[in-house]
């Protein structure tokens, strides 16, 4: 019977996803019209903002609770899905067009975040060597959970910093490009403003629903906690990301949908990591840093890749989920 209603749970998660995906892409995609601000912009704050807000839970909840090593390895783990899966997804369903100020600056941006965050954690481990050292005497193989690195509280504080800065340019940008007059609905501010916090409400609440009822299912049918986290956890917290890029990117919405990619990515490695390493350090193991450089090389070859097609295609995005299950069947066996 719990079974069941586990089941049951999880079709009214996914519901939930969908519904509130697509309420709050007419929302957001509304409110850049009635403001003349573009769609990136939109995706890179609101969008990217409202999406992540499972994985700024999940972080700071553990943070207060005194035991977030999940935090470091939730922000990784979601920003190779949403890097990979989300916007892979999004290419196999309809053709990416990546906007030039995304490839200049956002995406460049995104990239120069995660590598100042390698730096300050994983780099001293790497020159020391300690990367690659077994912490016993004799032991085969690595301990992937044992703690080399750490983000500080000066270090979370200057990400907050960045982070405002970034924002401010973004406004700044937004003021001095105002996107030309557009048809628009006659949808009224207060309407936009109601889909876009019903949605986000419907997005959080159906992806907490679909990760609990996935980790009993999965656990009822034999599943560890190490595959589990992996998979059902990474897949759960990502999922707002998943359901809206591809709403959006259906309705023809592909810059809104790459900016949330994105904006997700720079929101979850400077805001959520800063503000769950202020209220407490993280200590940071060693399949993290791993992961960090995993992500970090994905980026550069995806920039790469687009800076020079503008758009990401079918192909590109079954090669990324490819990938991405390659990826997944490493870090499992690992």
């Amino acid at each position: 019977m719990q079974l069941f209603l586990n089941f049951l749970l999880l079709v009214v998660g996914f519901v939930g996803l969908i519904k509130g995906a697509d309420w709050f892409v007419d929302g957001s995609a509304e409110v850049a019209r009635k403001l003349h601000v573009s769609s990136v912009i939109i995706g890179l704050t609101i969008v990217a903002m409202g999406t992540s807000a499972p994985e700024l839970a999940v972080s700071t909840t553990a943070a207060l609770k005194g035991s977030n090593e999940i935090a470091f390895s939730n922000v990784v783990g979601s920003n190779i899905f949403n890097l990979m899966v989300v916007l892979g997804v999004c290419a196999v369903i309809h053709a990416v067009p990546v906007d030039s100020i995304i490839i200049k600056r956002d995406f460049p941006f995104s990239i120069g975040a995660m590598i100042l965050t390698f730096i300050a954690t994983g780099l001293g481990a790497v020159l020391s060597g300690k990367l690659f050292e077994s912490s016993a005497a004799g032991r085969l193989g690595l301990d992937m959970s044992e703690n080399i690195g750490k983000v500080t509280r000066p270090l979370s504080i200057s990400f907050l910093v960045i982070f405002v800065a970034y924002i401010g340019l973004l406004i700044y940008d937004a003021k001095k490009h105002p996107t030309p007059e557009d048809e628009s609905d006659d949808m009224t501010p207060g309407k936009c403003l109601l889909l876009i916090v019903v949605g986000v409400a419907l997005i959080v609440g159906g992806g907490q629903a679909v990760v609990y009822s996935s980790q009993f299912i999965a656990r009822s049918f034999g599943m560890t906690e190490t595959l589990i986290g992996l998979t059902v956890v990474a897949l759960g917290t990502s999922l707002p990301e998943l359901v809206t890029s591809i709403v959006a990117a259906r309705k023809g919405e592909t810059s809104l949908a790459i900016g949330n990619v994105v904006g997700s990515n720079i929101f979850n490695n400077l805001f959520i990591l800063g503000v769950s390493s202020t209220i407490h350090p993280i200590a940071v193991n060693r399949a993290s840093i791993f992961d960090m450089v995993v992500l970090i090389l994905m980026s550069i070859l995806i920039l790469l890749f687009v800076f020079r097609k503008k758009k990401l295609g079918r192909a590109g995005g079954l090669l990324m989920l490819a990938i991405y299950a390659a990826y997944i069947v490493f870090a499992a066996i690992r």
